[in-house]
């Protein structure tokens, strides 16, 4: 089976969404365990919703990298090799680090 691909947007951009946008802030890469972890740190905003608006900073972990920034897809962006962060235990430590790091709270993984 083929491994994911992250595509790197460009951070600082925001990217339109329905009812708002999102904004990715920053890539980091942290080691844990000897591998390192890609994760981006951002923020989303509700601007156009029937229920109310809002914004709150987010971190998505596209997971281990296995092969940085290999190529470039059509619109010209680099894109990774990942692997998903699957172990439940792994996670959690991740999260924590992550956490403490960052003072963010959501924390979604791939």
């Amino acid at each position: 089976m083929d491994q994911p691909e992250y595509t790197h947007l460009k951070t600082g951009e925001e990217i339109a969404c329905i009812a708002g946008y999102y904004t990715p802030q920053e890539e980091v890469r942290i080691d844990y365990n000897g591998r390192q972890v890609l994760y981006v740190v951002g923020q989303a905003v509700i601007e156009s919703s029937c229920c109310g608006i809002g914004s709150w900073g987010y971190v998505l972990v596209p997971g281990y990298i296995l092969d940085w920034q290999n190529r470039t897809n059509e619109a010209g962006l680099a894109v990774s090799t990942v692997e998903p962060v699957s172990d439940r235990t792994a996670r959690e430590e991740i999260g924590k680090i992550i956490k403490e790091a960052e003072a963010i709270p959501q924390i979604s993984f791939w």
